[in-house]
This record gives C-alpha cells, sequence and structure tokens, in this order.
C-alpha cells in the first residue's frame, strides 16, 4: 500500500515533551526518561490522521513519518 509510513524520532530534537505519547497511545509510549518509544509494525491505515496529526503537533518537529520503502 502506498500509504503506509513509519514513525521515526529525530533525538538529537526530541526534548521528552511526551505530546506524541499523548495523541498517538496506541503506537507511542514514554521510557523511564520521557523518551518516546514507537512500537514496530509501522502505522496502520486507520490511525495515519492521528499520526500526522501527532507529528505537525510535535513542539520540536522531532516526530516524522516516513514511507515504508518496497523490499
Amino acid at each position: 500500500m502506498a500509504d503506509e509510513s513509519n514513525i521515526r524520532i529525530d533525538w538529537t530534537t526530541c526534548d521528552r515533551r511526551g505530546l506524541c505519547a499523548e495523541l498517538l497511545p496506541e503506537l507511542i509510549s514514554l521510557d523511564e526518561w520521557g523518551f518516546p518509544v514507537v512500537r514496530a509494525g509501522g502505522v496502520p491505515p486507520e490511525l495515519m490522521k492521528h499520526a500526522r496529526r501527532a507529528a505537525a503537533a510535535c513542539p520540536v518537529l522531532a516526530l516524522h513519518l516516513e514511507p515504508v520503502r518496497p523490499h
């Protein structure tokens, strides 16, 4: 599917605010230091709208959606 995406975190930019985990708890949790932990497997189609919202809402723009590359 052309719309499949993976979530990527820019670790040099992320400042552990946790908004991504609040907006997309189905795919992102926080570790003990407050950094996001992304569940493996990419973004399911039914969560793409929420994933885009989380990426756009990140205060430091550290959350990115990247298209899945075919093998």
